[in-house]
């Protein structure tokens, strides 16, 4: 009897699900661990000596983590991410802070960066900035739900309340930036900024608040400099000069080799690819291919088509998000949808971007594609956080 109570429960669950981004979400997760057996078989085999299907095990162990993680995720009532986020978020921003500033002084890393930590004995890896992301939503949209009426009334000013948000919003991503991860504090800012834009504090108050934020870090810049502290590393600096022109006699065997490479893989694809498995670029002439570079190696073997296929797969994601914020029937719910909306269209965006050649290559992994532990874990707990906001909108509809 009570076996059966529990199937009809959990039937009830998934009828009150979005199945459409469900099952794009499985199918892109699906997709990107095929991608990842043939994308990493030069690196699997010639640099770590190791069988063929060597990252496709260790992707399948992170994504049956990942499926555990978001069945749990999915069966917490958001109710009590707001009953106990001073203890929840307060714990949470302690570990994430401790473990981001241990990245600034023992991390390790590639390029100039410093946004690793090593687990001893396994051959994994943690990324710390990864963590902020879920974190820094469900912290935004916990705090702008509390404090909605205050921001709304236009009689008194806001400015303490707008200090404490922005300092929720940008602090990880300062930290971020001491590891001279720049893709990974872009993204951070860019979903604090657009959660910021659509909170109920005023445009007048917004627009100062964009001023001084702007005029600060002016002021950071200039003293940084005067005392001899670049921002930027060498090897985003040069990244920064020669995305324009990639395959420049200068650029191609040096800042824009990957870019370059990248740019033939996507050529020699064309509309239907070459043929699973049978990348050429894969095969020295772009390093890690299965990581921030899967993309040029899934239009190389599977052709424009299949990549155009991606790409509306995530708009129609997306877009499947926003719709839900509009409809949330919670304001945790309405910001939770809208940062996980830009978290995701951040990556594609700086990704995609960075292949392209529209903006400088900055390394941060494409959604539901790219190899790699701690981006995938964090992604499928934010979306399992929509799910469950999709859910419980469903049911409040229901019962009104």
């Amino acid at each position: 009897m009570v076996i059966a109570r529990g199937i009809k429960k959990f039937k009830q669950f998934i009828s009150d699900m979005d199945k459409l981004s469900l099952i794009l979400s499985i199918v892109l997760f699906g997709f990107g661990l095929f991608s990842i057996v043939s994308a990493s078989t030069r690196e699997a085999v010639n640099n770590m000596d190791k069988s063929v299907y060597f990252y496709f095990g260790r992707q399948m162990f992170i994504l049956a983590a990942c499926t555990i993680l978001y069945i749990a995720i999915l069966f917490i009532p958001t109710e009590k991410y707001r009953k106990h986020n001073y203890l929840f978020i307060k714990a949470i921003w302690i570990i994430i802070f401790g473990l981001n500033a241990y990245m600034i002084i023992q991390g390790t890393g590639t390029r100039g960066a410093n946004n690793w930590i090593k687990i001893p004995h396994t051959g994994f890896q943690l990324q710390p900035g990864e963590f902020a992301k879920p974190i820094l939503i469900v912290s935004m949209a916990l705090l702008l739900e509390a404090s909605v009426k205050y921001f709304s009334n236009r009689k008194i000013k806001h400015v303490a309340g707008i200090i404490l948000v922005v300092l929720v919003g940008v602090s990880t991503a300062g930290l971020i930036v001491l590891q001279k991860d720049l893709g990974t504090a872009m993204i951070n800012l860019a979903i604090f900024g657009v959660i910021f834009i659509s909170s109920p504090i005023s445009a007048k108050e917004k627009f100062l608040t964009f001023c001084w934020a702007i005029l600060i870090g002016i002021i950071i810049l200039i003293v940084l400099l005067m005392i001899g502290k670049n921002p930027f590393t060498e090897e985003q600096k040069s990244r920064i000069t020669s995305f324009w022109n990639p395959c420049s006699e200068k650029n191609r065997v040096d800042d824009g080799y990957q870019v370059c490479n990248a740019y033939i893989a996507i050529n020699l694809g064309g509309l239907t690819g070459v043929g699973v498995g049978k990348s050429t670029q894969k095969y020295s002439y772009i390093p890690e291919p299965h990581t921030d570079m899967i993309f040029s190696i899934i239009a190389e073997e599977d052709g424009f088509i299949v990549g155009g296929i991606i790409i509306v797969a995530y708009m129609i994601i997306i877009t499947k998000m926003l719709i839900l914020s509009s409809r949330a029937s919670t304001i945790r719910g309405k910001y939770i949808c809208l940062g996980v909306a830009t978290y995701i269209f951040s990556h594609i965006v700086i990704n995609l971007g960075g292949l392209f050649g529209l903006i400088p290559l900055t390394g941060v992994p494409l959604p539901f594609l790219s190899y790699g532990g701690s981006f995938a874990l964090m992604l499928s707990i934010s979306l399992a956080i929509v799910q469950r906001v999709h859910v419980e909108t469903k049911r409040n509809r229901l019962k009104n």
